[in-house]
């Protein structure tokens, strides 16, 4: 038989690629979590409220004005729970908007209840959160009213803005 010729690679061939190991990877961070280094764990969710749904006359010149005017509550009870990132004018404006057109503020509401009960670990009773704002939006704003003020809020109408904010010690 004839001899077999072995093939030799072209003068100009480039190496072979195929068989080297692929470069390391660039050293990862080992912490990242994606949660912010200040995040704090929100407090369990048993507390009582400070005061019943239906205690609004507790409070008398609270009670006469969210029951008139509740977008003036709404305001000033929003930018203490959004820690005045928003002014209660803003959220005053979009309550009363809101409740102008479709005639369910309660939508609007609901949500900054579930954010004051998260954020002080109250309980949510004596039901769902939306459900309260929807059948008892006035006692609802009065109740939250109330419990910011019994954790130390003074609420009181400024001059130059809706409400000006400060914790009494």
């Amino acid at each position: 038989m004839y001899p077999q010729k072995q093939p030799s690679p072209p003068p100009s061939a480039p190496p072979d690629l195929h068989n080297q190991p692929p470069p390391p990877l660039p050293p990862q961070p080992q912490y990242a979590s994606g949660i912010p280094a200040h995040y704090v764990t929100p407090p369990a969710c048993n507390a009582n409220w400070s005061s019943s749904l239906c205690a609004c006359c507790s409070d008398v010149p609270n009670c006469c004005l969210t029951c008139w005017c509740p977008c003036i509550t709404f305001g000033q009870i929003a930018e203490i729970v959004d820690k005045g990132n928003t002014s209660c004018g803003v959220h005053g404006a979009l309550y009363g908007l809101i409740e102008a057109l479709t005639c369910c503020g309660c939508i609007y509401s609901c949500t900054y209840r579930t954010k004051m009960r998260s954020q002080y670990g109250l309980r949510e009773s004596p039901c769902n959160d939306c459900l309260v704002h929807f059948f008892c939006e006035r006692c609802a704003l009065c109740q939250e009213y109330r419990e910011l003020k019994h954790r130390g809020f003074d609420i009181s109408i400024g001059k130059d803005t809706c409400a000006s904010i400060h914790l009494i010690k």
